[in-house]
């Protein structure tokens, strides 16, 4: 089975590239990514000479998309290309609208012409909004993105879903919970808390950190993605989550304990625009009819990505370039 992965470089992709090639011997992939800053980290340099692995540098909004399809002739396609960061989307709203949405058509079009059998798309929970109360958001929920980011990933659902019913294409989305583990680029909250504790650097805190949300190990994440992949049903949603909730003031004070560094390096900083409070998805329907249930804890792994981090100075380290120190600046002044 060919396989055309976009965003294959990136953090989640580069994990289900790896999971994809271990777990099904007879697939072929094909990595399509632009590298872009997030995309640049060696993630599988690795597995550069893998006889079932090609890669192909291209821009999903470009033309590019149809020829590449034509020749590599792919069964489905799983889109993970997308700026993902909302700090960045807060500053710029216009690669997120450009790349998520507008790169998201143009590849369902390429696609569709190329008589592609499948198309997976990943989204994020964070198109659901802020959650109030106890409640959890259901796939069939109200689209509610507060962020650039969550509503140029929300178009891009809706796109996928008006190419189902309209053209009768075989799509479907996955929406999950914030992701975290080893290879994750340093301007997200986990790799960025830990990075900077250990170079005694502060720690931004948005407002008051009492901001919730579910955290699931990437790991746990693909293994849903290759299940939606082979057994979910087109036109369908799924959601992936662990139903744990902890704020972000608290795991980052539990980065700081596995760390050994004092909490005196917690700075709280303005909020960011928009911020939502919480989220918190349902997963009883990737659970019924996926047979998905991660396995992860979050205790377990945040232990192990810190771990991992601790091991990859040099990975990280050269990510933290000129170019991050003048976003960072600039994000929080």
């Amino acid at each position: 089975m060919n396989i055309l992965v976009t965003g294959g470089c990136g953090f989640i992709g580069s994990h289900f590239i790896r999971l994809l090639l271990a777990r099904r011997p007879s697939a072929r992939v094909l990595n399509v990514d632009l590298l872009t800053y997030a995309g640049r980290g060696g993630n599988l340099a690795d597995l550069a000479r893998h006889k079932r692995l090609r890669f192909a540098r291209a821009d999903i909004a470009s033309n590019a998309m149809r020829a590449i399809i034509s020749r590599f002739r792919p069964e489905a396609i799983v889109n993970f290309a997308a700026e993902s960061h909302v700090d960045r989307s807060v500053l710029d709203a216009s690669p997120f609208l450009r790349t998520n949405t507008l790169g998201t058509q143009n590849l369902l079009d390429a696609a569709r012409a190329g008589g592609v059998k499948r198309f997976v798309q990943i989204s994020t929970d964070e198109v659901y909004g802020s959650i109030p109360g106890k409640g959890r958001a259901r796939e069939d929920g109200a689209l509610l993105p507060s962020s650039p980011y969550s509503a140029s990933k929300a178009a891009a659902d809706l796109c996928c879903l008006a190419f189902h019913r309209t053209h009768g294409m075989n799509v479907v989305i996955t929406r999950c919970t914030n992701n975290y583990g080893p290879h994750q680029f340093p301007e997200k909250l986990v790799p960025l808390m830990i990075t900077n504790a250990m170079h005694d650097i502060p720690l931004p805190v948005y407002g008051d950190g009492q901001q919730k949300r579910d955290w699931i190990h990437v790991e746990d994440h693909c293994r849903g993605i290759l299940l939606a992949l082979e057994r979910g049903r087109a036109g369908e949603i799924y959601n992936f989550g662990i139903g744990s909730e902890p704020p972000n003031l608290l795991i980052i004070r539990e980065i700081l304990r596995l760390l050994g560094k004092p909490a005196t390096l917690i700075r709280h900083v303005k909020d960011r625009p928009g911020h939502d409070r919480r989220y918190a998805v349902d997963c009883s329907k990737s659970q019924r009819e996926l047979g998905w249930k991660p396995q992860m804890s979050f205790k377990a792994g945040l232990a192990d990505t810190v771990s991992w981090y601790r091991k990859n100075i040099a990975w990280w380290l050269r990510l933290k370039d000129s170019s991050f120190r003048a976003y960072y600046k600039k994000n929080y002044a």
